[in-house]
């Protein structure tokens, strides 16, 4: 197994979805400068400076190799376990990893491993705490099925306490490779990764792992 850089020329280095909120950001202080309120003018500056921060998307080095899972996204694991209430296409048991995503971490989404789009679903849902339990089967939430010769993965893109907003940027029958960008959620969310329980999982609960670059398991 190798790693190789993901770069495909070059990258805007923040999310284009955050250009809707860091232009007219940077457009108010500059408004306030000119008009002489500097304390203002610094203060929305600040802003746009975190917005640009939370709206970052950094290039990975992607791990390359046979029936690889890597994370779907940046952040803490907060829980591992069996996936009772649905089966592999063949009738296998599950895993779900879940990963939280603070203010603090990149937002962007990606593909876990080389597949195919199966599906996308998006469902209406509740707002509550991204960190906890409920959050994995009742909040607003878009559910990707991704098909390969190995396995099949899902990558649930989870809304949370303060995001409102879920972006999949992927479609049913596009093809795509690990490490993709496929999406964002917007101000702090969870990402579910579910995997065959057969899969050696290499994390575990607590840890911090990063989007296209944490292999989560390798499916036997």
């Amino acid at each position: 197994m190798t790693n190789l850089p993901s770069t495909r020329g070059f990258r805007l280095p923040i999310e284009r979805d955050g250009l809707a909120f860091i232009l007219p950001t940077l457009g108010v202080s500059a408004l306030l400068f000119g008009l002489r309120l500097p304390g203002m003018a610094s203060g929305v500056l600040l802003l746009a400076a975190f917005l640009a921060y939370f709206f970052r998307n950094p290039e990975r080095a992607i791990p390359r190799g046979e029936r690889l899972i890597l994370a779907p996204a940046d952040g803490r694991i907060v829980a591992i376990k069996l996936f009772p209430d649905w089966r592999g296409p063949f009738g296998e048991p599950l895993t779900r990893v879940s990963i939280f995503l603070s203010v603090f971490d990149v937002h962007v989404n990606r593909a876990p491993l080389t597949a195919v789009v199966n599906a996308v679903t998006h469902s209406p849902g509740r707002f509550v705490a991204a960190w906890g339990e409920a959050a994995s089967a009742e909040n607003e939430q878009t559910l990707i099925h991704f098909a390969s010769p190995d396995g099949d993965v899902w990558v649930k893109q989870i809304a949370g306490l303060l995001a409102r907003r879920i972006v999949c940027r992927v479609k049913p029958g596009q093809k795509v490779t690990a490490g993709d960008r496929i999406g964002l959620i917007r101000f702090g969310s969870r990402v579910d990764c579910i995997l065959p329980a057969t899969a050696e999982l290499k994390v575990r609960r607590g840890q911090t792992v990063k989007g296209g670059s944490t292999i989560l398991g390798v499916i036997p």
